[in-house]
């Protein structure tokens, strides 16, 4: 049987996220700081709004592209929030979840051999994306020092003649990082001087701290050659609707649509009707719990102080990246070690590309009780550690 599978398909490495998360469920009284779900509900008038279009019958495929009305409230948030224009008709198309965008956003542009720019640490599915597509991916690794900010340096040393789209994952998972106004036109300028794509992932755009988050479909010139993916999981604790979308020039949309249209038909229609209901009425349910992640943000920062633990301050998303580089163990060992003796699943850094070894990846996307829980484990495992360390 081993013959007749997919050599890319077998080529692929599962998800490091899943592993500890299949671990913890089968795991009596095991905490998880793992997953990158809200444990917020989807607020009351958003799923209100869900149950009224099934009790109102709405079970029927809508257009491919989506329902107009909500491509309509999308285009409405979009030039509220970053003064650009997209036309709802033909620049918008609505997906299941961001990860469909991004995966079809790819097999549009894509052909054999064409290379696809990838910072890591960053999600785990721009990579086998790529490959799927037909593209070498090329990894830019980011650094600590530059608070793992994409730099114009990094990208303009992996562009090569082949390069066709640099996917961009700020605000970013796992690390937290955000690009400023001043990083976007760098970066802008050299995606300008080598005519290349963006593929820019802003699911966690509504979750910044430090200030208001900026796109890059804002710079001059940019809207033109990128692919916008954003969707309603993060900001609106909504992931089981499994809803998202993208924006980008007509012609590329045209594709999209295409892949989209034989592959799912269209994106779930109750969640649809949900969401118009969360992009026109819900930004006071983001404004608090963008509060509650800010106060857990801060809680953690100042438990790993208080630990030793070396963490950059992230600005975005709900992810800490502490360094772990002192205790002389992988990351993948720190983590197993830390779930079998202290009950808690954290998340190893190389989940999110060989670049993140030395770190682990913990979610605030947990109630404060349970954060304060785990990171008292989290002191007494360190502490443990250091000890061995001084005794070896």
């Amino acid at each position: 049987m081993k013959d007749m599978l997919s050599k890319q398909a077998v080529g692929l490495k599962p998800s490091g996220i899943r592993k500890f998360f299949d671990i913890v469920s089968e795991m009596e009284d095991a905490l998880s700081l793992g997953v990158g779900e809200p444990d917020f509900d989807t607020p009351w008038h958003i799923r209100d709004e869900g149950i009224y279009s099934l009790e109102k019958g709405r079970t029927f495929y809508t257009s491919n592209s989506g329902l107009i009305e909500l491509r309509q409230e999308i285009c409405n948030y979009i030039k509220r929030k970053q003064g650009i224009s997209y036309d709802p008709k033909h620049e918008v198309l609505i997906t299941v979840g961001g990860s469909e965008a991004i995966d079809i956003g790819l097999r549009a542009v894509i052909n054999p051999g064409d290379e696809v720019l990838i910072p890591q640490p960053s999600f785990v599915s721009y990579e086998p994306c790529a490959v799927m597509a037909g593209g070498v991916p090329v990894i830019i690794e980011l650094k600590a020092e530059n608070e793992f900010r994409l730099t114009a340096e990094e990208l303009e040393s992996a562009i090569t003649d082949k390069t066709k789209i640099l996917i961009l994952p700020f605000p970013n998972n796992p690390t937290g990082a955000i690009m400023e106004r001043k990083d976007l036109e760098a970066i802008a300028e050299v995606i300008r001087k080598h005519d290349i794509l963006v593929m820019s992932d802003e699911i966690y755009s509504e979750l910044t701290y430090k200030e208001k988050h900026v796109s890059i479909i804002e710079m001059e010139g940019m809207k033109e050659r990128t692919i916008l993916i954003n969707g309603f999981s993060k900001a609106y604790a909504m992931t089981g609707w499994r809803l998202g979308y993208a924006c980008g020039p007509r012609e590329i949309m045209e594709q999209m649509v295409k892949l989209h249209q034989f592959a799912i038909m269209c994106a779930p229609t109750t969640s649809q009707y949900a969401a118009i209901e969360a992009i026109r009425n819900g930004d006071e349910d983001i404004k608090e719990m963008r509060t509650a992640y800010n106060q857990r943000r801060r809680y953690l920062l100042h438990a790993f102080q208080e630990m030793g633990l070396e963490c950059f301050e992230p600005f975005g998303a709900f992810y800490v990246f502490p360094c772990i580089k002192e205790f002389g163990v992988t990351s993948e060992e720190f983590a197993e070690r830390f779930l079998a003796e202290e009950k808690v699943a954290v998340v190893p850094g190389t989940a999110f590309g060989d670049c993140g070894e030395g770190y682990l990846r913990i979610s605030y996307a947990y109630s404060l009780d349970n954060l304060k829980l785990a990171i008292g484990k989290l002191a007494d495992f360190v502490e443990k550690l250091r000890r061995e360390g001084k005794q070896a």
